[in-house]
């Protein structure tokens, strides 16, 4: 089975936020809420990361250039927005999903998803895990 086959499947399965597979072996699951696991993910264990295939609930923009910063070879997701595909294939990472959207809404789907705003003026990996840092302080 295919590492992001196996990502997925988990993902379906236990109900998780986020799972990352990388030569058959799950290297990292959440089922924290937001960018937290994918942000810990990019934070905690970019080596390991590397070369991994992941799941995901939601890829927004920012979500993507984490996904590039870590050298994320496939990713998932059951939402992506427009800007996350960009970035994805600006990183020439494949990827599926089961619906897109023009941009990640907040939780009562009033305004854009705080994290998305942090991602909107950069491509900058760096730049946007520091905001993602600031923001998560908060």
């Amino acid at each position: 089975m295919k590492d992001i086959e196996l990502a997925k499947e988990i993902f379906l399965k236990e109900d998780m936020a986020i799972v990352a597979v990388k030569n058959g072996e799950v290297v990292f699951k959440s089922k924290d809420k937001g960018i937290k696991p994918i942000y810990t993910l990019a934070r905690e264990m970019k080596e390991e990361a590397f070369g991994a295939s992941i799941a995901d609930k939601v890829i927004g923009k920012g979500a993507a250039l984490l996904c590039g910063y870590l050298g994320i070879k496939e990713v998932y997701a059951g939402l992506m927005s427009k800007g996350g595909q960009l970035v994805l294939e600006n990183y020439k990472i494949s990827y599926t999903m089961e619906r897109s959207c023009s941009h990640i809404m907040n939780r009562d789907k009033t305004d854009y998803c705080p994290i998305e705003k942090l991602s909107l003026d950069t491509e900058d990996p760096e730049i946007f895990l520091s905001r993602v840092e600031e923001f998560l302080l908060i």
